[in-house]
């Protein structure tokens, strides 16, 4: 081992690097964000140069640190570290147009993730969240078919007549019911006028997101003879959604979730006891040697 990989493990050893890292990060979160109301400022962008060259320098300490290329890459966050100082360092004038510029700098924003990686708590919430996307397969399936069911089920229902090729006397209920039950928004589509904006209307009405005022828009349209559903066929569908969804298919996401985060957190404490207990053999072991070679010196000194 040479002084400088020596130096560097040292370095990345001891607590007040990690400290040292994490406020480098939380200043440059809070530098960023204040970037956003003095765009082009002088003392910020040299605040932001040195926190890149800060990160910079991590780079090299941890990779210095490392026992080989592949065991410091085997660190995901390491890798999402270098990629985002990486793209730091890209200068925004070698982007081909104001879109690719804009989405440079959504990346560099992204520095401000990398509390996550120096913060042991976050990394384990980051983890299970990993690991219940990973689970989520089923769940998510079911929640299409049932979101796919209903889709279809609005766009046969309650899709509203097109005004370009409605009869004079349908064009004017749909004046009228724009008067006296405007969308919301007001320049909002037909919400079942097609399959792909039913989707986002029921995934409104999940987040709970003005689905009463759906509702009763829609049955304001069908006591007016616009749509041929009985008022009571309305309530049901957009109750019966809201519950299952809301109650239902959500709250199966959330025990996915819940159990994963649980089983993470489980897993790391399982780790941690053993990494205690190997310390602790590993030091058994060491004093048992140690008084193994006083012993025997003692005897090779008494024997002569």
């Amino acid at each position: 081992m040479n002084t400088a990989t020596a130096a560097c493990r040292r370095i990345v050893g001891n607590p007040w690097f990690e400290n040292f890292i994490m406020a480098v990060i939380l200043f440059n979160s809070i530098a960023i964000g204040v970037e956003t109301y003095f765009p082009g400022n002088g003392v910020l962008s040299a605040l932001n140069n040195i926190c890149l060259a800060i990160y910079t320098a991590e780079i090299f300490i941890r990779y210095f640190a490392s026992v080989s290329l592949k065991d410091y890459l085997r660190d995901g966050w390491n890798v999402f570290n270098i990629v985002v100082v990486l793209a730091c360092f890209i200068p925004e004038s070698l982007m081909p147009n104001a879109a690719a510029a804009a989405a440079l700098r959504v990346v560099r924003v992204f520095r401000v993730m990398l509390l996550f990686k120096n913060s042991r708590e976050m990394r384990l919430i980051v983890h299970a969240m990993l690991r219940s996307v990973r689970s989520l397969g089923i769940n998510l399936m079911v929640m299409f078919i049932f979101l796919y069911i209903f889709a279809i089920s609005g766009v046969y229902m309650f899709r509203l007549p097109d005004p370009a090729s409605a009869s004079p006397e349908m064009q004017a209920k749909l004046t009228r019911l724009a008067e006296i039950a405007p969308p919301a928004p007001a320049n909002a589509h037909d919400p079942y006028g097609s399959l792909n904006e039913a989707f986002y209307t029921l995934f409104r009405c999940t987040t709970g997101d003005d689905w009463t005022d759906l509702r009763y828009n829609l049955v304001t349209a069908s006591e007016m003879g616009i749509i041929n559903i009985p008022p009571y066929v309305v309530t049901i569908f957009h109750t019966l959604w809201y519950v299952i969804s809301a109650f239902l298919l959500l709250n199966l996401v959330v025990a996915a979730v819940v159990a994963n985060y649980q089983s993470t957190m489980d897993s790391a404490h399982e780790q941690e006891k053993k990494n205690e207990e190997e310390k602790k053999r590993l030091l058994a072991e060491a004093e048992k040697a140690e008084g193994k070679e006083t012993a025997d010196a003692a005897g090779n000194k008494g024997g002569s």
